[in-house]
């Protein structure tokens, strides 16, 4: 049987009607009866024209090519940049670590000399100002290492889980609404601040445990008796009232419910209502000005908003918190730091650490002999180190957000 295969044939030149449409047949010899049969049966199945293919015939072109405009070159497609809402995610979540960490680490030197200031009824040093506060801090640390500032940051994570659990539980066994509606009630709002009243009253005795481990003294600590859950070991001693028998003077927890829930309620308030007032005088002035060009304007506001807050609720009741830290240590046989600077460099036979024993009777007790004894900028003790601690906080998201702005103009440029 003959083959249907033309002599010609080199295997490259001719195209289907089923792949090359639009493309004659070719043949190498000339036209004849041959290119007609050649027209009339598919000879080869090859895959349709690829870029780069050896199907194609020198100096010849793809569909791909000619529907391109004349004289352009073809190119791989570039990748796709980052989509916005990656970006927006990527802002929110960059600035929002870095309030974390610092509000909840970096501070923490500050915080735990504060506390130190604030129970020291013997120093003569107020640290009113930021600039001594920061002094001491630097002696102390010199003198006794990097963790005499670092001490019971464990605990005072506890004491933040121990709250937020114990404001789920409560909000999910009783009416109380944990976060307040768009439109909300006056009972809405009163049960709202009953369960921060509460949840403050349940953390209590693990806060007082955390307030020791954050004054003690690294002198007199006994690392190889210490761990991360003294803090909930030595709460529930205080609350049910056994193990090693405290002094006298040690008042009972009963004495300090309503203070501390009253605390607990102010500050919130506080903070909730400058919080808010920053932010509507902020989109008060946005309507003026166009739309955010970055996604930071859309959650930088809220974290300075927060910031404000916070700060106004901690300096308006700085001299309430004074109190509450000196009823609270009150008994326990704590031994601190000392806070002023002389006594911290060991000049002139001055003591490292000093004992802390107070006779208060209550609240009122407390804010009156504070009054009496130490005039009014005693309530005031350790306020430097609170404006340290929110210059730092706020330099820090000033930073961040210029950082991470520079990193999304990077990105949205690629």
């Amino acid at each position: 049987m003959a083959s249907r295969r033309p002599d010609s044939f080199d295997g490259y030149g001719f195209r289907s009607d089923q792949y090359g449409a639009g493309y004659p047949a070719r043949s190498s010899g000339p036209a004849s009866g041959v290119s007609g049969e050649l027209q009339q049966h598919q000879w080869v199945t090859s895959p349709p024209d690829i870029p780069g293919s050896r199907n194609l015939h020198p100096g010849e072109r793809t569909p791909l090519y000619e529907e391109a405009e004349p004289g352009s070159r073809w190119e791989a497609p570039h990748g796709a940049g980052v989509p916005p809402e990656q970006l927006n995610r990527f802002a929110g979540f960059g600035i929002g670590l870095v309030s974390l960490f610092t509000e909840n680490v970096l501070a923490h030197p500050c915080i735990v000399f504060r506390r130190q200031c604030q129970v020291n009824y013997h120093g003569r040093c107020y640290h009113l100002s930021p600039f001594s506060a920061v002094g001491v801090m630097y002696a102390i640390t010199k003198a006794q290492g990097p963790k005499a500032l670092w001490k019971g940051m464990g605990s005072t994570f506890i004491v933040h889980g121990i709250a937020l659990g114990a404001e789920g539980v409560i909000s999910e066994f009783t009416p109380l609404p944990r976060e307040l509606p768009h439109s909300w009630s006056w009972k809405q709002l009163a049960g709202h601040l009953l369960l921060k009243g509460l949840t403050a009253v349940v953390a209590l005795p693990f806060y007082c445990a955390s307030l020791i481990e954050t004054v003690q003294s690294e002198i007199v600590r006994d690392e190889s008796s210490s761990g991360l859950l003294d803090c909930v070991r030595e709460g529930l001693t205080r609350l049910l009232g056994v193990g090693a028998p405290h002094s006298r003077r040690l008042l009972p927890l009963s004495y300090l419910l309503l203070p501390v829930a009253a605390h607990a309620i102010l500050r919130y308030a506080v903070a909730a209502s400058v919080q808010r007032a920053v932010l509507w005088l902020h989109q008060r002035g946005g309507k003026r000005r166009p739309v955010p060009s970055d996604p930071l304007d859309a959650y930088f506001p809220e974290l300075a908003a927060a910031w404000a807050g916070s700060l106004a609720a901690d300096v308006l009741l700085f001299p309430l918190e004074t109190a509450l830290h000196r009823l609270g240590l009150q008994g326990t046989r704590t031994i601190i730091d000392a806070t002023d600077g002389a006594e911290v460099a060991g000049s002139g036979g001055s003591p490292l650490v000093l004992p802390v024993n107070t006779q208060y009777d209550g609240l009122a007790d407390c804010l009156h002999a504070i009054r009496r004894k130490e005039g009014a900028a005693g309530f005031y003790r350790g306020f430097g180190a609170l404006l340290a601690q929110y210059s730092l906080h706020g330099a820090l998201l000033a930073a961040a957000r210029t950082l991470l702005r520079i990193v999304l103009l990077d990105a949205k440029a690629c």
